[in-house]
């Protein structure tokens, strides 16, 4: 019986599993959203949520080293702590959102986007300036 085993395999021996929900947690952090299965997303969701969490502490360097432990990007912990934590710090929980896309053309694998709730909040100066410069070029 599966009792007090609550961890998703996903098909994954657990240093791959770890590798893959820590490189996607990163992207999720570095850009706002992403798109994966739902799988993945129902995985990822409580790992970053717990990371978010992790930024209330009053510990900070502790609470930054805590979260590099998972993460293992300098970039990421920092956008982390510096960018996301202020944006949904407010919050009591619940910070992400998995939206169902639907199945994937080449296997029928169902997708689904899985984002930041206040996301509108997390737009960065570099982002900005990124769409201003694109919205210039086409003019």
């Amino acid at each position: 019986m599966r009792h007090r085993r609550k961890t998703v395999r996903l098909q994954r021996k657990d240093g791959h599993r770890r590798s893959l929900l820590a490189n996607q947690a990163c992207s999720l952090i570095e850009h706002g959203r992403i798109r994966t299965t739902v799988a993945k997303a129902k995985a990822l969701r409580p790992i970053v949520e717990k990371l978010v969490t992790l930024t209330k502490r009053e510990d900070g360097v502790h609470a930054r080293r805590m979260a590099f432990r998972f993460l293992r990007q300098d970039v990421a912990v920092k956008r982390l702590f510096d960018v996301v934590a202020p944006a949904v710090g407010d919050r009591a929980g619940g910070y992400c959102r998995i939206t169902k896309l639907g199945p994937r053309p080449s296997d029928s694998a169902p997708m689904a986007f899985i984002e930041w709730v206040d996301l509108e909040n997390l737009a960065d100066d570099d982002d900005l300036e990124l769409e201003e410069s694109e919205a210039s070029e086409e003019s």
